[in-house]
């Protein structure tokens, strides 16, 4: 493999993956395909962007000719490139079908047409919907229950039918719940984090006691670079931490960190759909001799001092996304009910 395409590498898991290839594969070409929406930012690759073994591109997946043109030359396609936030997709459906979807579509008719050796369909834990006891394995049923993660089922068996029609080798992964620095800070944790810094509430949903699984974003590039060269085409591969925390507990821990009292946690009236629990079979990827390093409590602190000590990048995110603030503000004019249990 000498040429990888890295679509939405701009973001915050493809930034991640981008530095992890160049770092680690020395011979390896990386080709960063992104739009620049609002989540995916140039500073996010600052570092690299003077490697020789970089390229970026400024384009749309759901262009077929930006996209024949980016992937010229490459041997692999990772595909991040997603709107990704369940919030948002609550306000509009319309961008989250369009790229999840249709923008995947694209991607695999050039990877069909130019015979690449690898495709790897980034997808999530959201697609299987919620579980009370026990863990989704592979071959669980998709239940999406909100517009975000019905996109992302769309495009994952998108990618399959591609695997089982044309032979487009094509490996689907699905992570639980990421979280690291350069996340955009719309969710969980940096929300939190740079809320608490500056003494502003903390808005949760529900009774907080909704379980996720959280993933290092560093264990997470991990295992996709991994499974460029283990995984099978064909095969859906379950990224687990193994660290399932109640959203009450993680944002308490978070602020244990950074020395701030728990009474700046607010209870918001939960939102449409929301899953109660999340929780992730990943033996299947175990089989084959991957297990996450990073330790919850130690990544986690790790990732609360990074937001701490680089306010550059997300001080003109939090003044500049006016849409997504105002969403905010009406829950905490409107939907405030409490303090912490």
């Amino acid at each position: 493999m000498r040429r990888v395409l890295v679509t939405g590498g701009c973001g915050f898991i493809g930034s991640n993956f981008v530095r992890r290839l160049l770092a680690e594969r020395p011979g390896l070409e990386v080709v960063n395909l992104d739009v620049l929406t609002y989540a995916g930012r140039l500073e996010n690759l600052r570092e690299v962007e003077d490697d020789p073994r970089y390229t970026f591109i400024r384009g749309d997946i759901c262009d077929a000719e930006v996209v024949a043109a980016a992937m010229a030359g490459c041997d692999a396609v990772v595909n991040f490139a997603a709107e990704t936030h369940v919030d948002r997709s609550l306000l509009g459906a319309g961008h989250f079908i369009q790229t999840d979807c249709y923008g995947v579509w694209v991607l695999l008719e050039e990877a069909r047409r130019r015979k690449v050796e690898r495709f790897v369909q980034i997808s999530t834990d959201e697609v299987y919907g919620t579980i009370d006891i026990g863990s989704f394995d592979e071959t669980a049923p998709l239940m999406p229950r909100n517009p975000y993660s019905a996109s992302k089922a769309g495009g994952d068996r998108i990618a399959y039918s591609f695997w089982a029609s044309f032979g487009v080798p094509v490996i689907i992964t699905r992570a639980s719940n990421n979280f690291g620095p350069y996340q955009f800070p719309e969710k969980l944790v940096p929300l939190f984090v740079t809320n608490a810094l500056a003494d502003r509430p903390l808005p949760l949903y529900g009774d907080g006691g909704n379980v996720r699984d959280w993933l290092f974003v560093a264990d997470h590039c991990r295992a996709i670079d991994f499974l460029l060269d283990r995984g099978e085409p064909g095969e859906v591969y379950n990224i687990a931490g193994g660290n399932e925390r109640p959203n009450v507990e993680v944002t308490r821990l978070l602020l244990d960190v950074l020395g701030k009292p728990h009474d700046l946690i607010r209870f918001v009236t939960d939102r449409p759909g929301h899953d109660r629990r999340y929780s992730l079979d990943a033996s299947k990827l175990g089989r084959l001799g991957f297990r996450p390093e990073a330790e919850f409590e130690s990544a986690l602190e790790k990732t609360v001092r990074w937001y701490v000590d680089n306010a550059w990048w997300w001080q003109p995110i939090r003044e500049q996304d006016a849409e997504f603030a105002a969403y905010y503000a009406r829950q905490y004019d409107e939907r405030l009910r409490g303090s912490t249990p």
